[in-house]
This record gives C-alpha cells, structure tokens and sequence, in this order.
C-alpha cells in the first residue's frame, strides 16, 4: 500500500478488516520481521493484527501504528484468497 497521508491510510486499511495480509516490519539494524495476519480492528491512531504464534495453535495480537506504514517501517500487503 503507497499513500500520502495518515487518513488515506487510515481508511485503505480499516477498508481491509478480516482481509488475511503479510506483514513486512523494519526492527533495526539491518532486521526485518515477515509475518502473515488478519486485519482485526482499526482506531484513530493504531490497527491489529492477529497473527498465529509459531509454536502453538494460538493468536497474539500485534498493534502497528499509520504511520508506521506511511515511514515505510511496516508494509503491508494483501494474500490472494
């Protein structure tokens, strides 16, 4: 997703709620985190994602902020159903 402000953002992914997406997040340092997850809400500043732990069946729930998304630290991308 490429946009220009936080309310463009803010509407393409609240747009996106129950859409299964990959995440692409920027740790620092040359480290990069790629997951895959369910858009589950959104609210004025922030949006989660429900993402399957690794090692057991269960979900946590990650939090990411627009404008994560609009520095470039978080991409997102949407899975083909």
């Amino acid at each position: 997703m490429i946009k220009a402000d936080v309310g463009s953002v803010r509407r393409a992914v609240s747009k996106h709620i129950g859409s299964k997406v990959v995440i692409r997040s920027n740790l620092g340092r040359h480290r990069v985190d790629v997951t895959e997850g369910i858009i589950t809400d959104t609210y004025p500043s922030i949006f989660l994602i429900s993402v399957k732990n690794g090692f057991e069946d269960t979900f946590q729930t990650v939090s990411f902020s627009y404008t994560d998304v609009l520095t470039h630290d978080v991409q997102i991308k949407l899975c083909k159903a």
